[in-house]
């Protein structure tokens, strides 16, 4: 390559560096466009709450739902029956705890959110 065209190159590109440094953004300034733009305080702000409440809605099912079934199923410790098939030992009462308790968690969340939207007249597209 011959040396005026290598001059010509690095002067283009400090004049593109020296271009694009005025027109760039900090990084300051680039970062709270993105909070804003994605909302993403919002979003860790409904991370925060929903872990709390699915710590809160776990308690309640463990503490206070899961002995009332129960008492009231025979043989009581329900959540520890299982299923052997040959070698094979499916844990059929540890699922269904798992299930009850993501049926009660989404029922919790839909009254809250019924609750919360209630006032919102606002459609949603």
């Amino acid at each position: 390559m011959d040396l005026k065209k290598t001059d010509d190159v690095e002067k283009e590109l400090r004049t593109g560096v020296t271009t694009l440094g005025r027109n760039a953004k900090g990084f300051e300034e680039q970062f709270m466009e993105f909070l804003k733009t994605y909302q993403v305080i919002g979003l860790a702000v409904a991370f925060v709450i929903g872990t709390a409440a699915s710590a809160l809605v776990t308690a309640l099912v463990k503490d206070i739902i899961m002995p009332i079934v129960g008492a009231v199923t025979p043989g009581g410790n329900w959540q520890a029956a299982s299923l052997p098939v040959g070698p094979i030992n499916f844990m059929a009462g540890d699922f269904a705890s798992a299930v009850i308790d993501f049926i009660i968690i989404a029922l919790v969340v839909f009254m809250i959110v019924k609750y919360v939207m209630r006032g919102d007249v606002t459609k949603k597209v």
